[in-house]
């Protein structure tokens, strides 16, 4: 195990492969840095929050998408022992407002927007006394902690009123001695808090899962191990660094090798394609909606994909045809997959390379070295004969700290015995492999009867004309509960609820087959790709005018 800073960590690769790169953006900024510049980067920023008197500990907020500056925050905070607190760029203002408060963050670095959500005009709206006040100076009665606020622009040198901007950062540290930077990160150790990441849940408000440098160091070790990376490979990876997926599975994973970072902005299958091509990256990550979307991409056969060997799907559950198809047309012969939660700082099991296609496409394969992983009945904690569904729980390395200032979640998630209730379903086979059958809140109870929405979807994906699928539980007055299937249909083909209905008898029992089938474009998603089950079910609990029968369910 490994027991290093963050940023001792950067400091060993970057001395091994100083002129080696670290991070390339294939985009409008052409930016490519080598280690040796990299770590400099993450110098300057450690010095400028340094500057500003942020302490060891303290709380810095980032509202960003897949900026450069976003990576060089994560590593410079890191060396100077600051908290790095990250922010879906999902968030609206009572989402921000949460998370600032309940974080106790001093800082926030913020970019001006994605999409439709205008990240500055969102923070003036909620201290509208900030444009009044010299950068540095700001104080709310109601969020006293919070003092300073940072912009990243394109150009930056570009300023908003009450705001430093990065360039205004940068210069600061320059008062900071190279003395006193290594003086504050000699001063840290492997197992403080240095990652907090708020879960999205679909309930209650999110919780501030505390990760440490020992948790996510050691995590993005293992991943890269899972897929045999070594210095020469080159990661591209589309998915959101306020996410695990992005800032432990994919830069620290990087960083643990010597290895390339290949991130994008954002998601655009077409942009994937390209840096793909450009860099000769050898391994990519991504959510299943990500690569159907690659897949299906009008000129993905232009492309050169061949440097392709390995990389890692996750974030939801992998229907077993795209996973065939990402071996088969992208050539990722090596593809693995991997399970976890944030909670588990995140992965718990993973699939390699030397696992055979079946175990590939159907388990998310065994647990990692020192983490332990069993099968329980829920309510007793009994660990269930293999094969048999139950709740996943975990214990190891990866747990996390607990969840900042809510000792009532954190007793609720992990037991005396330190096991994580994942909230999973799952089945363990005799060779140690997983399956993830569900989520255990996402169970259907119709009539007594248990439907697990991911055998009904897997059976639904068979369908040549089905490109997409989720099922969802909908009230019913006679049964309970009913399935009903949101499906996206494969483009220029047609389908129709009665030929789905057709498809399915007596081949699933009768009571998983779904009363209701809705045809949509697309579902619900959090930035990580996640599918919200939750807005679904209230969407069409309206339409179906089940209010009434979803009151007499949940009182």
């Amino acid at each position: 195990m490994l027991k290093i800073t963050i940023g001792d960590l950067l400091d060993e690769k970057a001395d091994l492969y100083p002129d080696k790169d670290a991070l390339v953006y294939t985009d409008y900024r052409n930016l490519r840095l080598s280690y040796s510049q990299f770590r400099e980067k993450a110098n300057q920023v450690a010095k400028g929050l340094m500057a500003l008197g942020i302490d060891k500990g303290e709380h810095i907020a980032i509202w960003a998408t897949n900026y450069p500056e976003w990576i060089e925050t994560q590593f410079g905070s890191a060396k100077m022992g600051a908290v790095l607190v990250t922010v879906n760029t999902n968030y609206r203002s009572f989402e921000l407002e949460y998370l600032l408060r309940q974080s106790d963050s001093t800082t926030l670095l913020l970019i001006e927007g994605f999409r439709e959500n205008n990240f500055v005009e969102t923070v003036y709206e909620l201290f509208p006394g900030l444009k009044d006040v010299e950068p540095g100076k700001f104080h709310c009665s109601w969020m006293p902690k919070l003092k300073n606020v940072i912009f990243i622009g394109r150009n930056p040198e570009e300023k908003h009123p009450g705001m430093f901007s990065w360039q205004d950062l940068l210069n600061m540290g320059e008062s900071i001695s190279d003395e006193a930077l290594a003086d504050r990160q000699r001063s840290l150790h492997y197992d403080d808090v240095i990652n907090m990441q708020y879960t999205s849940g679909t309930t209650g408000f999110p919780k501030g899962v505390m990760l440490t440098h020992y948790n996510i160091i050691n995590n993005a070790n293992m991943v890269s191990d899972c897929q045999r990376w070594t210095a020469d490979d080159r990661l591209c990876f589309p998915v959101p660094l306020f996410h695990c997926f992005g800032c432990v599975m994919s830069t620290l994973a990087c960083v643990t090798k010597g290895a390339t970072m290949v991130p994008l902005e954002y998601f655009s299958a077409q942009a994937v394609l390209e840096a793909i091509e450009r860099e000769k990256c050898t391994a990519l990550y991504g959510v299943p909606t990500m690569f159907i979307a690659e897949l299906d991409h009008p000129d993905f056969d232009k492309y050169d994909l061949s440097s392709l060997r390995t990389g890692i799907m996750a974030g939801s559950p992998c229907p077993i045809e795209v996973m065939r198809k990402v071996v088969n047309r992208m050539g990722i012969r090596e593809i693995t997959i991997a399970y976890g939660q944030t909670e588990s700082a995140p992965v718990l099991t993973q699939t390699t390379p030397e696992d055979s296609l079946e175990r590939r496409v159907c388990t998310v394969g065994r647990q990692l070295p020192h983490v332990e992983v069993k099968i329980v009945q829920p309510d007793t904690g009994l660990e269930v004969p293999r094969g048999v569904q139950g709740e996943l729980w975990a214990r190891g390395f990866g747990v996390m700290k607990g969840y900042y200032k809510n000792e009532e979640a954190t007793a609720a998630a992990i037991d005396d015995e330190g096991w994580l209730h994942t909230g999973d379903l799952a089945t363990m086979d005799e060779q140690g492999y997983c399956r993830i059958t569900g989520r255990a809140k996402d169970m259907i109870i119709r009539g007594g009867e248990n439907i697990y929405p991911r055998e009904v979807e897997e059976f639904l994906y068979t369908h040549p004309k089905v490109k997409d699928v989720q099922i969802i539980g909908v009230p019913d007055p006679k049964y309970g509960e009913e399935a009903l299937a949101c499906v996206i249909v494969k483009e220029n083909e047609t389908v129709t609820e009665e030929e789905l209905r057709t498809y399915c008898r007596g081949k699933i029992a009768r009571y998983k087959i779904p009363k209701y089938f809705r045809f949509v474009d697309s579902f619900p998603m959090t930035a990580s790709g996640k599918i919200q089950k939750f807005k679904l079910q209230e969407t069409y609990i309206r339409e179906l005018g089940l209010e009434d029968a979803a009151n007499i369910e949940t009182a």
